[in-house]
């Protein structure tokens, strides 16, 4: 099979309106690697993107562009644009720094929160309850999310909230890329209570829940490197053996967000 059916068998199901700019290929193509439908070493095969979206070859790669800035992509000159592949380096890079600068936003939106951020933040936890109870990893991490989004925002700090988006976006990536990775969603559940119930009683000062965000983070850290260890996974280069894209179609939740714009991530 050519390179280019392949990958046509990968898109096929995206949902997307012709002649799109390339910002919004980048968001199409990031929702695809995020939910796993473009895996680690699968190539972005040019022309057959430039078919499949109605574009020129300038926004295709405008949008490549992004993507490698995003760190999802790599791209290798004469030999193309491939996702780019997890390894225990990014985990080990990503999860400590996150862990500090979450737990920064944790503290300054600490005596910022408002009634509907506190109400917003409650909902976003019962849907984590619910994701726990019928075992549903995907719906707890995108709450999960969520919730870390909301307090985050309440921190005012542009600065830091810019800063979190990229990683926070390849935490998910990562979680979401070892499928059979599972965390304790109880004691995390719990965690999260604990973080609300600071947040709206103002019981401790600022650096405990900061200190509470911060360890949460940081164990989680601990548990993913644990299973990649036990797997003996994620310590191959991010260039190694690049592999062309298999056929398979966006999963509905995916196809969800692809049609009528991606979520902004």
């Amino acid at each position: 099979m050519m390179e280019s059916e392949k990958l046509t068998g990968k898109i096929k199901n995206l949902n997307f309106q012709p002649h799109v700019l390339g910002e919004q290929v980048s968001r199409i193509l990031t929702e695809a690697i995020l939910e796993g439908v473009l895996k680690g070493g699968d190539q972005l095969v040019e022309a057959e993107l430039q078919k499949q979206f109605g574009i020129s070859r300038s926004p295709l790669r405008e949008a490549f562009r992004n993507l490698e800035k995003k760190g999802l992509v790599v791209i290798i000159p004469r030999r193309g644009t491939f996702v780019k592949r997890i390894t225990r380096k990014d985990i080990e890079e990503n999860f400590p720094v996150r862990a500090v600068l979450e737990g920064l936003a944790a503290r300054e939106a600490y005596q910022k929160m408002t009634e509907n951020a506190l109400e917003e933040m409650s909902h976003v936890l019962q849907e984590m309850a619910k994701a726990v109870k019928e075992n549903d990893t995907k719906a707890y991490w995108r709450n999960h999310l969520e919730f870390h989004d909301i307090f985050i925002k309440a921190s005012s700090n542009d600065i830091l909230i810019d800063a979190l988006k990229t990683l926070r976006m390849h935490s998910l990536w990562y979680r979401f890329s070892y499928q059979y990775y599972k965390e304790d969603l109880f004691r995390s559940l719990d965690v999260h209570q604990k973080i609300l119930n600071h947040f709206r009683n103002k019981d401790v000062d600022q650096q405990v829940i900061g200190k509470l965000v911060q360890e949460h983070i940081q164990v989680a850290c601990r548990s993913f490197l644990a299973y990649l260890d036990e797997q003996d996974i994620g310590s191959r280069p991010a260039t190694s053996s690049p592999r062309h894209a298999r056929g398979l179609s966006l999963s509905k939740a995916a196809a969800s967000n692809a049609e009528g714009g991606i979520r902004k991530l």
